[in-house]
């Protein structure tokens, strides 16, 4: 692979990892574009695993807030670390319904996944759930101490739907905990820090993927390259997601996503598996 290519990979995984656009897609469309075809998902979630350096990096204050609240409460049981431990629990329930549902899902589907037309037409869904929300639907009040066990299921479910390429998993899960009624902050903080152990699962679950043929033909400096634009890229997009949902523009992201389903069913064409 060469630098450039690797730097777009980088780039481009960065960039739409937080944006409600799918990251996934963008990937796969980047490789449909550049002539390759990785077999399994062994290079996506390594370029998500810099996206996940990034999300943890910028929340790391409230990260670390959950995790020493979700310890304490076992010793002090007070209402502060009471609400951190919550929030941890609702994050493993919706980590959880993700781990078992999305494996199912997937093995449903995998013969389809990486085709041009399935793209396009779950960019479509996406960006149908952004006009949604963004025209149809009042936003929440709730906050991180108001949420429910019934938030996590819903979010779960959502991320769920979301291990489809095409089907952006910030998307989905923002848009379903705005759906619920919580406010714009406690959404985008609850969808960020669930990515983190969505990511590290997937990775775990793709070990068996993981061939030398693939890191072979990328190379070791093209992988640093795309490593490190991912994560730069990653916590661009994050403040930038921030910027547009305090704004209230998610409109926009709907008419990208229409638009690049559009290019995509018309203009992309799938190429045989290969490296």
């Amino acid at each position: 692979m060469h630098l450039i290519e690797a730097l777009i990979f980088g780039i481009v995984q960065g960039i739409s990892e937080f944006l409600p656009i799918s990251s996934t897609a963008h990937i796969i469309i980047a490789e449909l574009l550049l002539g390759y075809n990785f077999p399994g998902l062994a290079f996506e979630i390594y370029l998500h695993i810099a996206s996940v350096f990034a999300v943890m990096l910028y929340f790391r204050n409230e990260l670390w807030a959950v995790i020493t609240g979700f310890l304490s409460y076992f010793r002090v049981k007070s209402a502060e670390n009471r609400v951190h431990f919550l929030f941890g629990i609702y994050i493993i329930i919706a980590t959880a319904i993700t781990g078992v549902l999305g494996i199912i899902l997937k093995s449903l589907v995998v013969d389809i996944m990486k085709t041009p037309g399935f793209i396009a037409a779950a960019l479509l869904v996406t960006g149908t759930a952004l006009i949604f929300i963004e025209r149809f639907k009042e936003y929440g009040d709730r906050k991180e101490e108001n949420m429910t066990y019934l938030d996590a299921v819903l979010v779960g479910l959502a991320q769920t739907v979301a291990v489809l390429p095409g089907i952006s998993r910030s998307g989905s899960t923002v848009i379903v905990a705005l759906w619920a009624g919580l406010e714009r902050e406690t959404a985008v903080r609850y969808s960020f820090l669930l990515v983190i152990p969505a990511i590290l699962g997937s990775t775990v679950l793709a070990i068996g993927e993981v061939s030398l043929e693939i890191w072979v033909a990328v190379g070791t400096v093209p992988l640093v390259v795309s490593f490190l634009a991912s994560f730069m890229f990653s916590w661009i997009g994050i403040v930038w997601l921030i910027d547009f949902l305090k704004k209230g523009r998610l409109f926009y992201f709907a008419v990208y996503c229409f638009i690049i389903a559009f290019l995509v069913y018309f203009f992309v064409q799938e190429i045989p598996p290969t490296l």
